[in-house]
């Protein structure tokens, strides 16, 4: 028996996949939005791969002979914070850090929750009802109070910022993926696969993980910036990464003492999270307008 349905990537034909790309390519070249997104995030990682080679001076190294002096002065493009730190390579190095628990705690978000999403989707019955009474529970409480809980548990460690932002996300992606698994149980070539005596857990990987990815994707995109401000607040409030390893929320938070007299030192780290988190929710954007259907037929019909 032949299968083909057309939301399914994983199993599609190699000319439907080809369709696909050309289908992004065409997004991205089209929206300029989507563009600044993926320049700002390409642009983003790889400050973050090339810390050691861009920051000019060391992150960490104290020096109170030149506390606070202004952006541009004695060699500092950004100037210096409180304690003569270089900002420009604290803010680089900080780069690291925050997409580090930005991607790793979307990751594991994704890993529980889709596995949740899943079992609870496909199952139904007693199995969906306990996972989604925990889900809802989960999800009652706001984010950053959630993740707060979490690290007083744990206690402040990089480790467990990414365990604690990840298992924020956990919810919203068992919702999502379960949302999907439901419609696609139900769809013929589950039920063919069923009527050649495929087990639950091939047709799980083989056919219905696959078809819900494409929500997963997008969600996943825009909740890395989300999960890089969680851990900015949890490092502005000295509950995520330790110092003296810098960080964007903790660089904000050294100069909030400091905003009269040397205000660049907390705008300018806050800057580099707005722009992004901008960037991230652009790719986004992108993202699902590349992987929506109804505009994939209307570049057909074009």
């Amino acid at each position: 028996m032949t299968e083909r349905h057309g939301n399914d990537y994983g199993t599609a034909p190699e000319a439907d996949q080809n369709r696909f790309m050309k289908g992004v390519i065409y997004i991205f070249r089209r929206s300029r939005v989507a563009s600044v997104g993926l320049f700002i995030v390409l642009i983003m990682v790889l400050v973050a791969l090339l810390a050691p080679y861009l920051a000019p001076h060391d992150p960490v190294a104290v020096d109170l002979s030149i506390r606070r002096i202004p952006p541009g002065s004695e060699g500092h493009l950004l100037g210096t914070d409180h304690m003569g730190r270089d900002l420009l390579s604290r803010i680089i190095w900080g780069s690291r850090v925050s997409l580090q628990v930005g991607i790793v705690a979307v990751g594991i978000g994704i890993f529980a929750g889709t596995t949740l999403g899943l079992i609870a989707g496909f199952y139904r019955g007693t199995v969906e009802a306990a996972i989604m009474r925990v889900i809802d529970i989960m999800i009652c409480f706001p984010t950053l109070l959630l993740a707060l809980a979490i690290i007083a548990v744990l206690g402040p460690h990089m480790t467990n910022t990414m365990i604690a932002v990840g298992v924020t996300f956990t919810p919203r992606f068992a919702r999502i993926v379960r949302a999907s698994v439901l419609s696609i149980r139900e769809s013929e070539y589950v039920e063919s696969a069923r009527a050649v005596g495929m087990n639950n857990l091939r047709i799980l990987t083989r056919h219905v993980f696959p078809n819900a990815l494409s929500g997963m994707i997008v969600f996943a995109t825009l909740s890395v910036g989300s999960a890089i401000l969680i851990e900015a607040s949890l490092s502005f409030l000295g509950l995520g990464v330790p110092p003296p390893a810098p960080t964007w929320g903790n660089i904000v938070a050294d100069g909030r003492r400091f905003l009269l007299p040397s205000p660049w030192i907390s705008i300018t780290p806050g800057l580099v999270i707005m722009f992004t988190v901008l960037g991230f929710n652009f790719f986004g954007d992108g993202l699902r307008d590349a992987l929506d259907p109804r505009l994939r037929g209307e570049r057909q019909a074009q």
